[in-house]
């Protein structure tokens, strides 16, 4: 008894010289980790600030799509005289091609880097990786409004996208930790819903401050509203993630093995701290660069990846959202088009940006509500899916079908309001199908996929249909057809075996850590203690 007195005596002089500055504590019988005391966020500002940072990136979209920022060609009658464009077009001279690349240059960044910063959310702090993210975007927002031909706008773009990657990987997984167990789907409706009113906001900041201040300034100003989101990322006590370690654990847990070194030294039977959680203790030289390159980091991607694409439930959850988005995107790009085309629309581009605007907000928000009215499963997610999109598709298709446009416009509107129903619920099942520590690839993944295969290619694609068959009516039915295989898609996940492992325990992630974490729903410190050794 007196010798396990003295060890235990030892062990915590090594690790508490001074209780009243400290939080840990180890003795012989037990191994207490107390918990740091929380962010200042309480979740519904984490969840304000988000949607901000989101609209945000989105108004940036809209804005270089605007005609105040990206302007119109110079002009030049058959005597000679010509007339001075405007905007990002006319300084730089910019074909339509060129122009089109700009608005989708950020996606080259976007896909690249989103499976890179869902990687690093293993080894670095996922809260330090979204302002990483925003500070690139911000310095590369800014570089737009500097460039001074179209290769440098086109790289300072693809920048862009590289930024944003950290942000549309990661923001999700936070919001979804963090939101109370009802209103899970909801809250990402709710940021979800920042999507197409950020776009909204783009076409109108672009065109008022292109059009009375220049075109540079719209950039500049964004840069300026990013800076504190992108300094509250490094300044700020990070967020712990669901799945993930922070430093603060491991250095208390370093700590712990130090002082267990002595304990282990009796025979009274106590088991080691690093005999029962193995080495967690925080490498060398394993800085932000270092993990970069870090050849274990690519090898650990390859095997989250298999272990993704062995997932069912997240396949075909991204199967039917690639067609989904597909559908989309062409509507995006060619719906103003089509409509003048078909129904004589002097403006169209108000009258489809308008609607596409009310419905997206409001069916984005009403998908995530009725998740969470239903009871938010996975299996209920995919029957909310398969069944809005469906019905979705049945008055789209309907609604071109009839020649009177006012006819058209209330089915049409009908149609979209059902299809954009499924922001919340797609997303909900690709965080929720896959255990924590994936979470952030899971998502990356899904971005990467459905626009990779979705709205990148239907814009061309849909262009080159309409070139063979000449007629825009037959052209938006082929394309709206294609709502029905992403329902049945989402249809047969109804009947596939889904658990929801969004409180799985993580590999990596030992029980000291996970003591070390405070829930941000608390919003007060709380004092937890859990023992690590019974004796």
């Amino acid at each position: 008894m007196a010798g396990g007195q003295k060890q235990g005596e030892k062990a915590s002089a090594s690790v508490d010289p001074n209780p009243s500055a400290s939080t840990e504590m180890v003795d012989t019988n037990s191994v207490s980790i107390s918990a740091p005391n929380p962010s200042w966020f309480t979740p519904k500002r984490l969840l304000v600030i988000f949607c901000i940072i989101n609209m945000l990136t989105y108004i940036d979209r809209g804005a270089i799509a605007s005609n105040g920022v990206n302007g119109s060609r110079r002009t030049c009658t058959e005597s000679g005289e010509c007339t001075s464009g405007s905007g990002i077009q006319g300084e730089f001279n910019l074909n339509n091609f060129e122009d089109g690349v700009l608005s989708s240059a950020f996606m080259v960044g976007l896909l690249i880097a989103s499976p890179i910063f869902a990687s690093l959310a293993k080894s670095v702090n996922p809260f330090r990786l979204i302002g990483v993210g925003l500070s690139v975007w911000t310095l590369a927002v800014i570089g737009c409004g500097f460039s001074f031909n179209f290769w440098s706008i086109a790289i300072c773009r693809m920048v862009v996208g590289v930024g944003e990657a950290s942000f549309i990987s990661l923001a999700a997984p936070f919001i979804d930790d963090n939101a109370p167990v009802s209103q899970k789907t909801a809250w990402l409706a709710i940021f979800y819903m920042c999507i197409p009113s950020g776009y909204a906001l783009g076409y109108v900041y672009g065109g008022v401050v292109g059009s009375h201040f220049g075109w540079r300034y719209a950039f500049w100003v964004e840069a300026i509203f990013m800076i504190p989101f992108a300094v509250l990322g490094f300044v700020m006590k990070p967020l712990q993630l669901k799945g993930f370690a922070h430093a603060e654990s491991k250095k208390a847990l370093t700590s712990v093995e130090t002082a267990a070194t002595e304990v282990q030294g009796g025979n009274d039977g106590t088991m080691s701290v690093t005999e029962e959680f193995g080495d967690k203790s925080p490498k060398k030289n394993s800085g932000l660069i270092g993990r970069l390159f870090d050849r274990n980091q690519f090898s650990r991607f390859i095997k989250d990846m298999k272990v993704l694409l062995h997932e069912k439930v997240y396949v075909v959850n991204v199967l039917g959202y690639i067609a989904y988005n597909f559908v989309i995107g062409a509507y995006s790009y060619w719906g103003p088009k089509a409509g003048y085309n078909i129904y004589n629309m002097t403006d169209a581009d108000l009258i489809f940006g308008g609607m596409t605007i009310i419905c997206g907000i409001l069916g984005t928000l009403a998908g995530g509500f009725a998740l969470d009215f239903m009871t938010n499963t996975i299996s209920n997610a995919f029957k909310l899916l398969s069944v809005t999109t469906f019905i979705g598709a049945v008055f789209c298709f309907t609604a071109f079908w009839f020649k009177s446009m006012y006819a058209f416009l209330a089915f049409f509107a009908i149609g979209e309001l059902l299809v954009f129903a499924t922001q919340g619920p797609v997303n909900f099942i690709s965080l929720h199908c896959v255990k924590p520590s994936l979470r952030p690839l899971s998502m990356a993944i899904s971005t990467v996929s459905i626009h990779l295969f979705g709205d990148v290619p239907s814009s061309p694609l849909v262009g080159v249909l309409q070139d063979k068959i000449n007629n825009w009516r037959e052209t938006a039915l082929i394309l709206t057809a294609i709502f029905f295989p992403a329902a049945g898609i989402w249809f047969i996940g109804i009947f596939l075996h889904s658990v929801d492992r969004s409180n799985e325990d993580s590999e990596g992630v030992t029980r000291a850590e996970r003591s070390n974490t405070t829930p941000l729903l608390e919003g007060k410190a709380a004092e937890k203690s859990e023992p690590l050794a019974e004796p």
